[in-house]
């Protein structure tokens, strides 16, 4: 038991969800492998990896949490680093699934846009803890905090253009917290919402020619994705294409077809239909294998995460710490709810994985350092609460021992007066 409280530091509800998610993560990529598992020839073979995977990241976890969470303010030159690894993707990275956006290591596949994106949090929170005043952030926070993050999502937008919408958001949710002034913070929801139209009308009306012409290749599959999308028309059922839109057709058709409590683990149908079931539509797989109710205990455990990332955030003694958790509860919970809201098909294709439970690799290994990041600051925490539970018993017992002497000076006070009462009375009948 000893053993178990050194190794599994800060906090035990969060070390709870991130092994379940683990658990749900290695059974459902077994289960969703199928095409990896047809194109190898290796039946075992993409499990095996993602286990591997899977350890590594625990043993991210494990040394990230055991980090002193003063340090993390020296992993802000990640984002000087991310920059240029980002530029050299641009450049000259390695093209999957359409996109530039991996560095080949050879014996390893590299993403810098996962490391940009926690570079960015961890300065946005260190700037937020900087600049805070009595009444709020000065205002030169929010120019910084455009810099930082207008520069990282500049160099993700054109290849991942999800992943930066995602990053924005998660930073204004820092920013609403980190009490940037309203005025500013209604200014940029409206460049936001300005913005946002008349990206998706120059994506939906500029011809795909033009955008490949320009090198901008990304803007066609969006193009196709929003046309999929919002498209309203009813086509009778004997004249649906489904490998028009394989993805979300058969996404679709394993949610409808899970039930209550699903085809049980291992017997999915649609997973060897999709392509990407094991990443991007992991979720749709879940709910088809365990049915609504597990798909709704997947999404609570986000939920529930970010429930005990604000409770931490709320016992910090320091801005920074507070910040620094709340933005990658943040990025994480909203990363899930964009996976989960694809893969049911309330938004359009995004292509982001469902962090922890996907399969992955940068993004496996840096969602476990979020995780060790923030037990690191849980641990910071309950050693704080630790040391005031002992300062209260410490002060309570030197007022009872206070409280004691006093009681025992009195008791000796009173027989004294007592006997010099008695010794009073004797001298008086003596006299007599």
């Amino acid at each position: 038991m000893d053993l178990l409280k050194k190794l599994f530091k800060g906090d035990k509800v969060i070390w709870i969800i991130f092994m379940l998610l683990c658990l749900v993560s290695i059974i459902e990529v077994f289960s969703a492998s199928s095409t990896l598992t047809y194109k190898s020839g290796d039946h075992w073979g993409p499990i095996r990896t993602h286990m591997v995977l899977m350890l590594v990241g625990a043993a991210v976890v494990l040394i990230v949490h055991n980090i002193p969470c003063r340090w993390f303010k020296t992993f802000t030159l990640l984002l000087p680093v991310s920059w240029i690894l980002l530029g050299g993707v641009l450049l000259a990275g390695m093209v999957t699934n359409g996109a530039r956006r991996w560095i080949d290591l050879g014996f390893f596949q590299f993403q810098p846009s996962e490391l940009a994106k926690m570079g960015t949090i961890i300065t946005v929170a260190y700037i937020l803890s900087r600049l805070q005043e009595e009444k709020g952030a000065n205002p030169k926070a929010f120019r910084y905090i455009l810099w930082v993050t207008g520069g990282t999502c500049a160099l993700i937008f054109s290849e991942n253009l999800s992943t930066a919408v995602l990053l924005a958001l998660s930073v204004f949710l820092m920013m609403y917290i980190g009490r940037i002034p309203f005025r500013q913070l209604g200014k940029l929801t409206a460049i936001g919402i300005g913005v946002l139209v008349v990206g998706l009308a120059t994506i939906k009306f500029v011809p795909g020619e033009a955008w490949d012409k320009i090198g901008l290749h990304r803007m066609t599959t969006w193009q196709n994705r929003l046309d999929n999308h919002f498209d309203t028309a009813v086509i009778p059922p004997e004249k649906f294409d489904i490998d028009n839109d394989a993805q979300v057709a058969h996404a679709n058709i394993a949610i409808a077809t899970s039930g209550i409590l699903g085809k049980g683990p291992g017997n999915s149908v649609q997973r060897d239909f999709l392509s990407q079931a094991f990443s991007d539509f992991i979720y749709a797989i879940i709910i088809e294998e365990l049915g609504l109710v597990g798909g709704a205990i997947v999404a609570f455990l986000y939920i529930w995460l970010l429930m005990r990332i604000g409770r931490i955030a709320r016992s910090c003694d320091k801005p920074y710490y507070a910040f620094l958790v709340m933005g990658i509860g943040f990025l994480l919970v909203t990363q899930a709810m964009f996976n989960m809201l694809v893969a049911v098909g309330i938004m359009p294709v995004t292509g982001q994985p469902l962090p922890l439970i996907s399969k992955g690799g940068t993004s496996t290994l840096v969602n476990c350092a979020y995780i060790g990041i923030v037990l690191s600051i849980s641990r910071h925490v309950n050693e704080l609460k630790r040391k005031e539970r002992e300062a209260a018993e410490a002060l309570q017992q030197a007022q009872v021992q206070e409280a004691a002497i006093s009681l025992l000076q009195n008791a000796a006070d009173l027989a004294k007066e007592r006997q010099n009462n008695e010794d009073e009375t004797t001298a008086t009948l003596g006299t007599v």
